[in-house]
């Protein structure tokens, strides 16, 4: 399959008893770093622009710990009761998936919210219309069987052994009909989907996964889970800077939008949305900052439901995407070029909203405007320009 439509299903019905205190409540909705397990889980997937529909099986009992841990979600993920078991948690979730929804389907555990970006990636990239994958470790523990006494009867050979992992993926149509077959027959003692796979004889792949792609079973991994977060939330040496540039043209109208404020004048700018130039460089900016694509890429001026589109809904999702990935923004700049209407009396309405849409202070927002000296299309009137520079600070280190 070329470029698939990718539809991510996260299981997180289970009850979690080895993590601790049952009166904590089950280990998806503890906190680490100041938000619930599963909120970090979901908030990557939402974010990977090549993640379409996500689906979340959750815990009869659980719809409030849902909504407080991942209600900012809203309609971006579809929400289906679990069942009693992680294999029939799944059914549930494909079943809830539309068969056009997606092309291929990854499958994570709730409980591993270290999952980033590039392992979601190299699992999408190893499905094909035959073939499933997932990302494993290799084993590097000396192996052990034990007899019924207890006593060691045996090392057992660690070559060719491999550690599985989440997401696992698969094509779509297969795997349904993998777990239609499983639930017919009355098989529900899978243990993962890579082996619903192979007992349906769909071929799955390996690719590399990660050491830090930990699933959280025990009250001490969520410890050290929380642990880890505080420290990476203090710690961020890694400044990018995103850079974004757009132009529309002027047509009839009476007002034009700037910076998310309407301005009245003798024309408004042209644009399949409201044209924001300074929200559309302000976008790409804040996208550029975590390799993320550009404005085309999220919001398609082919897909109709943008028409219109009020651009701060351009600049909020950037932004999300940006913190889901971690990133701090530092500071929003946009200068805007055209020679009317004049920009000054509107600049504080224009920072306020900038405020509301990053959720950053007036001091890290600059809005400033020129004009071309009479020179090319921007001087003749013939529309308006917008450069803009966004500052993110990630956590992590610098590339030697």
């Amino acid at each position: 399959m070329t470029k698939p439509k990718i539809a991510a299903i996260i299981v997180a019905a289970g009850r979690g008893e080895r993590a601790g205190d049952p009166h904590e409540g089950p280990k998806q909705y503890r906190r680490i770093g100041g938000k619930a397990v599963l909120g970090h889980t979901i908030a990557t997937f939402v974010a990977h622009p090549q993640v379409g529909t996500v689906v979340v099986a959750i815990h009869a009992d659980d719809k409030n710990l849902y909504q407080e841990a991942a209600g900012e979600f809203g309609e971006r993920v579809l929400v289906v009761t679990g069942g009693a078991t992680r294999q029939a948690s799944t059914w549930n979730a494909l079943q809830a998936l539309d068969e056009d929804a997606a092309d291929a389907v990854l499958v994570h555990d709730g409980v591993r919210p270290f999952v980033d970006a590039a392992m979601i990636s190299r699992v999408i990239g190893g499905i094909d219309a035959q073939a499933g994958c997932l990302p494993a470790l290799t084993v590097s523990d000396t192996l052990k069987e034990t007899g019924p006494d207890g006593l060691v009867a045996r090392t057992v050979s660690r070559a060719g052994l491999f550690g599985a992992q989440t997401p696992q993926g698969f094509p779509l149509p297969a795997f349904h009909a993998a777990h239609a077959r499983a639930a017919a027959e009355g098989r529900d003692d899978f243990t993962d989907d890579a082996a619903i796979a192979e007992w349906a004889g769909i071929p799955v792949r390996l690719v590399e996964g990660s050491p830090d792609n930990v699933k959280l079973t025990w009250a001490r991994d969520i410890a050290n889970a929380d642990q880890k977060l505080r420290i990476d939330a203090t710690m961020f040496p890694d400044i990018r800077t995103g850079n974004g540039y757009d132009v529309h043209s002027f047509e009839p109208g009476d007002a034009v939008v700037l910076c998310g404020v309407a301005i009245p004048h003798d024309r408004k700018l042209s644009g399949h949305s409201d044209a924001d130039v300074g929200l559309h460089a302000l976008t790409d900016a804040l996208l550029a900052t975590c390799g993320a694509g550009d404005i085309g890429t999220h919001f398609p001026p082919s897909d109709p439901q943008w028409k219109g589109a009020a651009s701060h809904i351009f600049v909020e999702e950037a932004a999300r995407i940006v913190r889901a990935r971690k990133g701090r923004i530092a500071n929003a700049d946009i200068t805007l070029i055209c020679e009317a209407p004049r920009i000054g009396p509107f600049r504080q309405s224009m920072t306020d909203a900038l405020v509301a849409m990053l959720k950053i202070s007036p001091d890290r927002v600059s809005i400033k405007a020129t004009t071309n000296e009479r020179l090319g299309f921007v001087g003749r009137g013939e529309g308006i320009a917008a450069i803009a520079t966004a500052t993110v600070a990630y956590p992590g280190v610098l590339p030697e």
